[in-house]
């Protein structure tokens, strides 16, 4: 009973970070109006680590658990710098490629997380195979018009999708083993001191053009990267890293939703299509079925359960 209310409140804190994401859309446009995308990304970083410190001061006054330091090290470091590749790639693409298309790319990141889960031998359920099916195509209703020809920034998208998906698998390893608040602090620390050189020496950042966009930025720094991705990191910690994905996916159907609220967008039938899509996609994972067991040595029967996502 214990261990269900745990995975619930896991799987809300996912649900929580995909529509904060999904919603963050406008304001990172708004951002880059600005400023430069490595300025943008270190910025992001840095306030994201400052506003997180008064969260982990109230987080060890209310439950303080001792881990291993130097899995917290390793793991923000390892994070930080696949996180540094991912919002670097990705978002110096975005300038050129279509909104749309650069979505859907770049949330192929369902897709390329199992794939890694399975070459690390972990084994799939049937029912998440045939989300992640579902999932892809309720991603392309949704997000996509024309992938019928492909450019360079489509397969960097493609590139960056792949370090987002190994960003996930990294905290869901990492998260068990450290205090998520610090966890989080340490990896947009490392990635925030890796875009720091790029931005001073390529984009000539000033304060009067910072400041000038502080609302978007300061909406980015503090709500989805110290917002979000804390949550991300507290979801993954009785969440596998394939559903975890699934869960996060949803970040498109609450981009779609934002813009009809917010910017008084309309949804064709294609549109909402892909949202009840990607929803079914959710409910179909969480069905339990019987998980595989690819041997018929019932010695290895529990190991073999235990690996399945």
């Amino acid at each position: 009973m214990l261990r269900r209310k745990l995975n619930l409140y896991c799987n809300l804190a996912l649900l929580g970070a995909a529509f904060i994401s999904g919603l963050s859309f406008v304001a990172q446009k708004l951002g880059m109006h600005y400023i430069g995308p490595a300025t943008f990304n270190a910025l992001r970083c840095f306030i994201g680590c400052v506003s997180l410190l008064p969260v982990l001061y109230i987080f060890n006054k209310i439950q303080y658990k001792k881990y291993d330091k130097k899995n917290l090290i390793k793991g923000g470091l390892i994070a930080g710098i696949v996180l540094f590749i991912a919002f670097s790639i990705n978002q110096y693409s975005m300038i050129y490629a279509p909104a749309g298309k650069a979505g859907f790319i770049t949330s192929l990141y369902v897709l390329f997380v199992p794939i890694i889960a399975v070459f690390m031998k972990h084994k799939l359920k049937n029912n998440v195979k045939i989300s992640i099916l579902i999932a892809l195509l309720g991603l392309y209703l949704l997000c996509c018009d024309d992938i019928s020809h492909f450019e360079i920034w489509d397969l960097l998208l493609l590139l960056s999708a792949f370090f987002f998906a190994l960003h996930i698998i990294v905290l869901n390893c990492y998260s068990k083993k450290t205090n998520p608040i610090e966890l989080s602090i340490v990896q947009f620390l490392c990635a925030g001191v890796l875009f720091l050189p790029f931005s001073l020496f390529f984009e000539n950042p000033t304060i009067n053009l910072i400041l000038a966009g502080w609302k978007p930025i300061l909406f980015i720094g503090v709500i989805v990267t110290a917002g979000a991705y804390t949550l991300q990191i507290f979801g993954h910690k009785a969440t596998k890293p394939v559903l975890a994905t699934l869960i996060l996916s949803t970040e498109a159907v609450f981009a779609v939703l934002g813009g009809v609220v917010i910017l008084s967008e309309s949804l064709n039938i294609k549109e909402i299509t892909g949202c009840i899509i990607m929803l079914f996609a959710i409910i179909n994972s969480k069905i339990s079925n019987k998980k595989l067991i690819t041997t018929g040595d019932k010695s290895n029967a529990a190991t073999n359960t235990k690996q399945n996502l």
